[in-house]
């Protein structure tokens, strides 16, 4: 996989390399973004059920240039993994007592803005 990605990438005419622990990745199933007039903020979590807290795996900061290219991609990726897969079903979650969203009562939503951005 990492040689395809890195034909992938030489393709484009960007050689991009990476080393062994971040080719290993960090899973998130957890986002939050937010952002200034200068740049964007996107911290990626793991939640657990039952517990309160989500922990921050990987914090990522971008300008607002590449924040859009990152929203592109996304959206390109998505279109494509649907065309091959199906539909992607987000489920809506229901608001608790303090306002924060949950699917079991005890995690966030699996996606939220902060800093009065809203909700990606």
């Amino acid at each position: 996989m990492d040689n395809e990605n890195n034909d992938k990438e030489q393709r484009r005419g960007f050689p991009v390399e990476i080393t062994e622990d971040i080719a290993e990745g960090v899973y998130a199933n957890f986002a939050l973004v937010g952002h200034s007039q200068t740049e964007f903020l996107l911290d990626f979590a793991k939640t657990i059920p039952g517990q309160q807290k989500a922990k921050i795996k990987s914090r990522v900061i971008m300008s607002p240039i590449q924040a859009k290219r990152l929203l592109r991609a996304l959206a390109d990726n998505v279109a494509k993994y649907e065309q091959d897969f199906g539909e992607i079903n987000i489920q809506p979650v229901a608001p608790r007592a303090n306002g924060n969203g949950s699917d079991n009562g005890s995690m966030p939503p699996p996606f939220m803005g902060f800093n009065g951005t809203g909700e990606a």
